[in-house]
């Protein structure tokens, strides 16, 4: 594994709307930043893994001071050369959050590990909530979906993982927790089940105290195929929550929101599609959100929007990116924000980026 690359470390300064300029780097990295006003701002982009396997999925939090990263490493996106799903999760970690070593890859017999986030249990444990898919080798068909979890109290040493359990009305055994968000004691997460041999899925809203046992707090009916789901929380205890949705045209996410118990929603259309969607709230009700961009067709990219709390969002940046990428990850870092992504641009392989940038980017 060699050290971290810098892609970019440079001064971007651009007028209007939706340009783009080239950065200098080995690698020709570009980007774009879209405003209506001139920007000085300072992005640095680091290669944080790739290992020359397909890395993707990605999640980054601080925990007791260090700061960690996770995602999917297998041989390609799915299947490898033996026609088997079989990817592992793995976690990094570093001090600075530039140069990251390995600190766990958790494998599971039988299951393709896939998209790991990361959170932190009530009781002060980083938490790994992972997707298990269980492919039919010969068919390539998905047998199932059996969430996974895993838990470290020093960051070092990573339960294996095991299976959670979850008591719901649309749980039906192709299930995906997708990612956990904790407030007052209670982690909240959003599953999505597969209608087996029909293009629809159906999304519930589960709670948990333990991070194993998850039980029902309102069943959505959201129309087609909704799936991934990240759910925040505003200072007043209010739940917003970011849905992509993948059978219905045109093809537009979710945005929810919700007073507690969080039993009654109010959903809208984004107007825009999303994929592997995160978000994060500022302490000024600033929304910023990461998704993969399908503006244009063929060419994806990773791009950051800013937002309000009732769903308005408009785009701030597009990272070094392209083909396979996206699925971000946020943290904010005194007046950073970091974000976590994956990308084929500059590697065979989907390699794993960590981006740093002014939070005032955002203003």
């Amino acid at each position: 594994m060699k050290k971290p690359i810098l892609l970019l470390a440079v001064a971007i300064g651009l007028m209007g709307c939706g340009g783009n300029n080239a950065l200098s780097s080995g690698d020709e990295a570009k980007a774009s930043l879209a405003s209506d006003a001139r920007h000085d701002v300072h992005i640095r982009v680091r290669k944080a893994w790739d290992a020359n396997k397909h890395c993707a999925f990605t999640s980054i939090i601080k925990f007791n001071g260090r700061y960690y990263l996770s995602f999917r490493e297998a041989d390609s996106h799915i299947f490898d050369d033996d026609g088997i799903a079989r990817g592992g999760t793995r976690i990094l970690v570093s001090d600075d959050g530039d140069n990251w070593t390995s600190v766990a890859h958790l494998l599971k017999d039988g299951y393709d590990l896939r998209d790991p986030k990361l959170s932190i249990t009530p009781d002060g444990r980083l938490m790994v909530i992972i997707g298990g898919s269980i492919y039919n080798p010969a068919t390539k068909h998905l047998d199932g979906c059996k969430p996974q979890v895993s838990f470290s109290s020093d960051g070092v040493n990573f339960t294996d993982p095991q299976p959670v359990e979850i008591n719901s009305k649309t749980a039906n055994g192709k299930d995906w927790i997708w990612r956990v968000d904790w407030l007052d004691g209670v982690g909240y997460g959003v599953c999505y089940s597969v209608v087996d041999g029909d293009p629809r899925a159906r999304i519930s809203l589960l709670k948990t105290t333990d991070g194993i046992h998850y039980s029902d707090v309102a069943n959505f009916n959201l129309p087609d195929f909704p799936n991934e789901a990240t759910v925040r929380f505003l200072p007043d205890k209010r739940m917003l929550m970011m849905v992509r949705e993948d059978a219905n045209h045109p093809i537009e996410g979710y945005w929810g929101i919700s007073n507690p118990p969080y039993t009654d929603w109010e959903f809208k259309k984004l107007g825009f599609q999303v994929g592997g969607p995160d978000f994060i709230v500022t302490d000024d009700n600033t929304v910023i959100a990461g998704t993969r961009s399908y503006f244009v067709p063929g060419s994806h990219k990773t791009v950051l929007m800013k937002g309000t709390i009732d769903g308005k969002f408009q785009e701030v940046c597009f990272l070094p990116s392209s083909g396979d990428t996206s699925y971000p990850g946020f943290l904010v870092e005194g007046d950073e924000l970091w974000v976590s992504y994956y990308s084929t641009h500059a590697t065979p392989k989907a390699a794993v980026y960590v981006a740093k940038m002014p939070l005032s980017m955002f203003k």
